[in-house]
């Protein structure tokens, strides 16, 4: 069997880099995306290709991809984890505030998709992960922007879903109980564990799914 290939993005520390790592337990050739260089990352795995880019750029997306490819020619896994999640009331939002919320945790999964999918037909399967957040049931107040780019990010892994079954190419969302820039937030093995399931040679049933990790009930 072809050894399968990841790419995560907000791989420089904490959930990605768990991710990461974890994928290349699994035998997975890596490549991290992340705005800072990924030292402690690279320094875990063998072989780490480490990508500096910006999500929300369309051609330093386009770049980073370029040098996956040069390395391992090919591409099967994507893991849309980088995210930003600034806490404010309502009515303090910037418009452009508002915006950045939209630009890294909505539209970077559409343009990293984009980028990639054309790799994962050719190979006739693929992996994509889309991190959202259990925070779309328990609507925190002061999250108003982060709350409705989950909310939409789950509409958009379920409906690409949909239109990706003919390829082999399953699209699924997993959601942390608790936003990730919160203080206190830790990574689960739950986490590690759900996406391992959902990127399995065996889950090719398990598309347009949205996962809650939390531990319990989810309140909402």
């Amino acid at each position: 069997m072809e050894t399968r290939t990841a790419l995560v993005t907000g791989a420089a520390q904490g959930l990605g880099q768990q991710f990461a790592v974890a994928l290349a337990g699994r035998g997975y050739r890596v490549a991290g995306l992340d705005l800072v260089p990924q030292p402690e990352t690279a320094g875990r795995i063998l072989d780490y290709v480490e990508l500096v880019a910006d999500v929300t750029d369309e051609r330093q997306i386009r770049q980073a991809l370029e040098q996956v490819i040069d390395r391992f020619g090919t591409l099967h896994v994507l893991v849309n984890n980088a995210e930003t999640a600034p806490e404010a009331d309502f009515e303090n939002i910037t418009p452009e505030e508002w915006r950045h919320v939209m630009r890294v945790n909505l539209e970077a999964p559409y343009l990293l998709i984009r980028a990639v999918l054309p790799y994962l037909k050719a190979a006739g399967w693929g992996r994509i992960v889309n991190i959202a957040s259990t925070a779309v049931l328990t609507a925190p107040p002061r999250m108003v922007p982060y709350v409705t780019s989950k909310a939409a990010l789950i509409g958009f892994t379920r409906v690409l879903a949909s239109a990706l079954v003919p390829y082999g190419i399953t699209v699924n969302a997993i959601a942390p109980g608790t936003p990730r820039a919160a203080p206190a937030f830790e990574e689960p093995a739950g986490l590690v564990s759900t996406l391992l399931y959902v990127v399995d040679e065996g889950s090719g049933t398990v598309s347009g799914q949205t996962l809650n990790v939390t531990g319990g009930p989810v309140p909402g």
